[in-house]
């Protein structure tokens, strides 16, 4: 990549490499930045010769970390549900909702009627509000289209946010998220007939990175998952899953079969399809805003995940039904207080493990040879990110060493 050759000084690193040092801190340190890519980190006493000619800043004593990584969203999105949220708190459950016709299918026909310069305005405020925290990466999935026009248009928007604004997105296409109503009881037909070839259709414009599903009694059963993800496979595309949410189907298991970047939501995950993940090495992804939403109390296995070395990720899962959770900063907290994550835990679920559900290589540390895209923080220890509520201590980004 290109981009700026810095040297920024007077700060803590925050490096988050896997060190003994708790969040694999640096204080009094120093970043070389060349060509927008973290040539040389660690303690400015020890800075290289080679590197002190380079333009300087000074961070006044700041904390850095990586640039925080949204690696669940469904930012993209016609229309609202504010009416559901209502039905919820008045007794009726999400399946119920989605069940009544509410829920995912109702999305779909306000983002099938919204144009694709509509669809990109109202996407870039949320996005525009996630940049405000820090965020330099975001996921953005399809999957309220559920036709192969309005999923492409999804994928388009979510490119040209990429295009729009100093972050860096990554597309999930999710026709398996629900079957739409001119398919009602034809779950397979839904598969066969528009899913499938809408996932073709968006990996020959070159607009996917990778593909999900909805493994879910009100979305799809795992064989129908195993029909999607066999064609990703031929197509060469990674593939996650939204899995045990609601119950258990075995879809995290199923997931990891195939060598799944992650399994999102895992609230009713077992011992098996926590072995099943760590083997693959499949990343989980806890998304505390459906929790909480949803006001579900089955937590994800935190204690199993840990157990068995399973890296644990936090995304906002923002979307307009089940989680219209629009900051990642929040998420932390919630991720501490909700599923009793440390702070380091849930820092790491929006760097480093992030970057893993995503199959990012390139970015999720400050180490050399990573992207130099950093978030800059006026606190003075980095678990003040998690602790606070509703309170944003950001004080710049660094996207590829630029200011």
């Amino acid at each position: 990549m290109t981009g700026e050759n810095a040297l920024f000084v007077d700060l803590t690193a925050v490096t988050l490499q896997d060190t003994d040092v708790a969040y694999g801190a640096i204080p009094d340190a120093a970043i070389a930045v060349r060509g927008g890519v973290v040539d040389w980190v660690g303690p400015a006493s020890d800075l290289p010769a080679s590197s002190r000619d380079l333009p300087r800043h000074s961070l006044g004593g700041r904390c850095v970390t990586p640039g925080l990584i949204d690696c669940h969203t469904h930012i993209v999105h016609g229309g609202n549900r504010a009416v559901e949220f209502e039905m919820r708190l008045n007794g009726a459950s999400y399946e119920e909702v989605a069940r009544a016709g509410g829920g995912i299918v109702s999305t779909v026909s306000a983002t099938r009627d919204a144009t694709q310069a509509d669809l990109l305005t109202d996407a870039l405020r949320r996005v525009d509000a996630l940049m405000a925290e820090g965020v330099t990466v975001i996921e953005i999935k399809s999957g309220y289209g559920l036709d192969i026009e309005t999923e492409l248009r999804m994928l388009r928007v979510a490119r040209a946010i990429g295009e729009r604004r100093a972050i860096r997105v990554i597309t999930t296409f999710l026709g398996a998220h629900a079957t739409p109503a001119d398919y009602a009881g034809r779950d397979d037909a839904y598969i066969d007939e528009a899913c499938i070839p809408a996932l073709r259709a968006a990996h020959r414009d070159g607009l996917v990175d990778a593909v999900d599903g909805f493994c879910e009694g009100i979305a799809f059963q795992p064989a129908q998952i195993a029909r999607v993800f066999d064609v990703a496979r031929d197509l060469g595309l990674p593939v996650k899953l939204h899995a045990e949410q609601l119950s258990n189907l075995g879809g995290a298991a199923l997931a990891a079969s195939y060598g799944a970047l992650s399994a999102d939501h895992i609230e009713y995950l077992d011992e098996d399809g926590v072995r099943a993940m760590a083997a693959a090495g499949t990343t989980a992804v806890l998304l505390p805003g459906a929790f909480y939403t949803l006001r579900e109390t089955q937590a994800p296995p935190v204690a199993a995940l840990r157990q068995h070395g399973v890296p644990m990720a936090l995304a906002t899962d923002i979307n307009p039904g089940s989680s219209p959770l629009n900051s990642l900063l929040l998420t932390l907290n919630m991720g501490c207080t909700l599923f009793r994550l440390t702070p380091e835990e849930a820092l790491r679920g929006v760097t480093q493990n992030a970057a893993r559900a995503l199959g990012l290589t390139d970015c999720g540390t400050i180490a050399s040879g990573m992207r130099a895209d950093l978030a800059v923080w006026d606190i003075e220890h980095p678990a003040e990110l998690a602790y606070r509520i509703g309170f944003n201590p950001l004080h710049s980004r660094i996207i590829g060493g630029a200011l």
